[in-house]
């Protein structure tokens, strides 16, 4: 019987893989951009990380599959993002009761029982604010990449406001800054403003409890953690692969398929 456990999350920008062992360690990880299939990058991503290990596909005991495109991926079992996160932050956070996810495309908070039992959620799937695309729109108009406006937010010396939740009319208000002449620190501080906004709003749907954590791509970005720290009014702790942890649950499910 294998040995190992595996773990998909297919999303709609990134596709990740995990993978533990009998004892839930984590000992291997991949991500890739999952392009027009899902599928076929989850395929490569399990092939390549096998090699890689010199294993093959009998020492994996189980796959859970997860994300929007769980259902394209053959797996042993199918399991919702938010359960897969929720069980992901569980295992590395064991005190916390609330997550702040925010993907490429949308954003979720979810309220979790200890042991990692989701009791309540909010979910913002309908449009790009609030979420990396929203991020990825205000680089493009900054000729900036994505990854350097935690740094530049950093040292801004004043906000800007971007006051609309719309992707496009807040691209329309990052233009009108740029062209009054607003330094691009301040301009980017004042978007990761506007997506820590859009989040905050939706906490007050499901509440907020400490200890807090910050999960997906965008808790990559140093601004928004900071932005949505202070809007909360409490610390966020962000795993170190703040991506993969759907996956993780995925991967601790499918050992859970298993059992011990």
């Amino acid at each position: 019987m294998g040995q190992y456990f595996l773990g998909v999350d297919i999303g709609s920008l990134t596709t990740k893989v995990v993978l533990v062992n009998t004892g839930s360690e984590m000992v291997a990880r991949a991500t890739g951009r999952s392009g027009y299939s899902g599928r076929t990058v989850a395929e490569r991503l399990v092939t390549e990380l096998l090699r890689e290990r010199g294993m093959n596909k009998n020492e994996i005991a189980a796959t859970v599959a997860t994300g929007y495109g769980r259902v394209t991926f053959p797996a042993d079992r199918e399991v919702s993002e938010i359960t897969c996160q929720a069980r992901g932050i569980a295992h590395l956070f064991g005190d916390a009761r609330t997550v702040i996810d925010i993907g490429g495309q949308d954003s979720k908070v979810i309220r979790l029982l200890p042991g990692g039992k989701v009791i309540d959620f909010a979910m913002n799937d309908k449009c790009a604010a609030g979420t990396g695309r929203f991020l990825e729109v205000m680089a493009q108009a900054l000729e900036l990449r994505v990854e350097d406006l935690g740094e530049l937010a950093a040292v801004a010396r004043k906000h800007c406001n971007i006051s609309s939740f719309c992707t496009v009319f807040a691209e329309s208000e990052v233009i009108s800054h740029v062209s009054a002449g607003a330094p691009k620190a301040d301009i980017v501080a004042g978007v990761c403003d506007a997506v820590a906004a859009r989040v905050a709003t939706m906490t007050s749907r499901t509440g907020l409890e400490p200890e807090v954590v910050f999960t997906g791509g965008v808790a990559r970005n140093s601004g928004v953690v900071n932005a949505l720290a202070k809007q909360l009014g409490c610390p966020l702790q962000v795993p170190g692969e703040p991506e993969i942890t759907a996956a993780l649950g995925a991967a601790l499910f499918a050992r859970g398929i298993i059992g011990d």
